[in-house]
């Protein structure tokens, strides 16, 4: 062997990188060098800008001046002080600028103090000027002393500007000679790391093309059918030798796997047809899954208990076909298992029949005879049923159902028996939770009563159903009279005590269709439908005396009797839909009750005057 293709390629590529950072080296190094001399450059120009500034800014104020002192007029002079001001200023930024060279930096001292005296000297004579005094000041320009030190001023600064210009001079060569060097950089070391990547290409394909050949050949042999062609030539770097190893002892291998072919494709078919079979099952599965999954949507969807027994009656025959049945849910208010659903002709009890009955709920698992005598018949079983199947449904320890099936439920079928099971459970749970939820929304937690936004709901739909039948609609408005005296005396557990008496008290005496809600604080309301002004303020009337018998016990002291007052309205067509102009009528009558001495029933005035009012009840009209 050769030695490692891996380590030449390393080696050859560090060379490469080495003379590129080399080479990048020396182009930073040129580049940084000559950004540097462009910066002195650009310094060198901006000094001599400056010079040339200031000297300027003092001929214009020494022009002025002049102006000013031979035509008297004070235009030429308004811009003397400026000129003044900016020849001083770019003289300071002179010296600043010229800090990095100390025989510059002096010159620039010098010509800034020259600066300063004949700028001192203008401003002398503009302010005898400006005093009048022009005779004096023309004499002082006229005198010709300021031309000799404007000349000494422009000789110094030519001296200045000459220097820096020879300065620029120099640094101008300098940045030459470092793009010289870049240039001649670029020009040899770019033909350089060229040649060096094409030798090293080069050397590379040379390296890899010789064993890539010899093996294409022997894997077109082997391509060609024959199992026999092993790579023997030699590879010429350790990855090939390793890769040529690798392949003569996969092409071993393979020889003799081929040897094996016909086993493998024997076992093959069994496994195919096993496969099949488990196919037809899973298909089967899918099938049942699907039909179970809608059922699970639509029992998820429903929201009464004939709704969910519509769902289950025709769902349940087409996942267990052949198998009538029955479906109990578990009512925990009287403990007993009440039927839901029934399919198949199966006849159940109305009454249901208690968890005790049924040896599946007793032990909790799967309970069926499949032949008389094979085991304990459950007691809800019908006589002379020999065999059936109970299956229990339970949800976190809790007794949720129990699914009965008249028949044997088959090997085949307990797949679709549990996963039916599971669903109906599911769907038990959340219909439960639903109506759970559903009573907590509409119900007053203390009375136990619907409360006002139920009552709101439950009024408009009452008045569109009276719109549309044409049947009378009564409602009651009613409130406990001094109530707040029992919070007063005895504290509000008093209060809420009573408060629960009245509800049960309304709760009891009125029809299962009406509907009594807490309307708020000791106000109550009963939405009556189908029920005519006269009856139902009979039925006020006896509810009234009926609460005003009942002595609240509460914490064992008496809590005294109480007393309510009732208003009465009836729906009439020019009535707004939603109820609101029927609640103020009924609140009208109820306050008319109070104004009337309360403990009594007051009907709206409108109804008043329609009926024969019974004993005992007023209308609203004024007394």
């Amino acid at each position: 062997m050769d030695g490692s293709l891996t380590n030449r390629i390393v080696v050859l590529c560090s060379i490469i990188c080495l003379l590129m950072v080399v080479l990048a080296a020396m182009l930073f190094e040129g580049s940084a060098q000559m950004r540097g001399s462009l910066e002195w450059v650009t310094h060198s120009s901006q000094v001599l800008r400056t010079a040339n500034s200031s000297l300027g800014h003092l001929h214009q104020a020494e022009s002025a001046l002049r102006g000013f002192t031979l035509t008297h007029d004070p235009s030429f002079g308004t811009s003397i002080d400026d000129e003044v001001t900016a020849a001083k200023r770019d003289a300071a930024s002179l010296v600043a600028l010229t800090r990095d060279n100390p025989p510059q930096n002096a010159h620039a001292r010098q010509l800034q103090e020259q600066i300063a005296r004949r700028a001192a000297a203008l401003q002398n004579v503009e302010k005898l000027a400006r005093a009048g005094r022009f005779e004096v000041a023309t004499a002082i320009v006229a005198s010709g002393r300021g031309r000799d030190i404007m000349q000494l001023i422009e000789a110094r600064t030519g001296d200045f500007l000459n220097n820096e210009r020879a300065l620029l001079a120099a640094r101008m060569r300098s940045v030459e000679a470092r793009l010289s060097f870049i240039r001649w950089v670029v020009l040899l070391g770019t033909p350089l790391t060229i040649l060096t990547i094409a030798i090293v290409a080069m050397t590379l394909i040379r390296r890899i093309r010789h064993p890539v050949d010899a093996m294409m050949r022997v894997m077109g042999q082997l391509g060609s059918g024959d199992r026999s062609a092993r790579i023997e030539v030699a590879m010429r770097s350790d990855e090939f030798e390793r890769l040529a190893s690798g392949y003569n002892a996969m092409a071993s291998e393979l020889e003799a796997a081929v040897t094996d072919q016909l086993l493998g494709e024997e076992r093959l078919r069994l496994a195919n047809l096993e496969l099949s079979q488990t196919a037809d099952v899973l298909r089967e599965r899918g099938e049942v899954i699907e039909l179970l999954g809608g059922m699970a949507h639509r029992m998820q969807a429903a929201r009464t208990d004939e709704e969910l027994a519509s769902v289950i009656r025709i769902f349940a025959p087409r996942v267990l076909p052949d198998l009538p049945g029955a479906l109990y849910a578990h009512n925990n208010s009287r403990n007993l298992l009440m039927p839901l659903a029934a399919w198949g002709g199966v006849t159940v009890e109305p009454s249901g029949f208690s968890p005790e009955q049924c040896w599946a709920l007793r032990r909790g698992q799967s309970h069926f005879v499949v032949e008389p005598g094979s085991d304990i018949m459950c007691a809800h079983v019908p006589v002379g049923m020999h065999h059936y199947h109970c299956e229990p449904l339970l949800a976190g320890g809790e007794v949720i159902g129990v699914l009965y099936l008249q028949g044997v439920v088959g090997t085949e079928s307990r797949f679709r028996l549990t996963v039916l099971s599971e669903n109906i459970a599911s769907a038990l749970v959340n219909h439960r939770l639903q109506r759970g939820l559903r009573e907590q929304t509409i119900r007053d937690p203390l009375t136990g009563l619907f409360n006002r936004r139920y009552m709101e709901e439950t009024l408009a739909l009452e008045i569109a159903r009276a719109m549309r039948s044409g049947n009378p609609l009564c409602l009651i408005m009613c409130d406990i009279d001094h109530f707040k005296r029992f919070n007063d005396e005895f504290g509000h557990d008093a209060g809420d005590a009573v408060l629960q008496t009245v509800a049960a008290e309304l709760r009891s005496r009125f029809r299962e269709g009406d509907v009594v809600c807490r309307f708020g604080g000791e106000e109550f309301t009963v939405i009556a439908p189908s029920t005519s002004t006269e009856a139902i303020a009979s039925r006020a009337e006896f509810v009234r005396q009926t609460i005003s018998e009942v002595a609240v016990q509460q914490g064992g002291r008496t809590l005294g009797s109480i007393t309510m007052s009732f208003g009465i309205a009836a729906w009439e067509s020019g009535m707004d839909r939603e109820g609101i102009s029927l609640i103020k009528s009924a609140d009208v009558a109820l306050y008319d009750a109070k104004q009337q001495g309360r403990n009594r029933v007051v009907v709206d005035n409108r109804c008043a005057q329609a009926i024969e009012l019974p004993l005992g009840v007023h209308d609203a009209r004024p007394r």
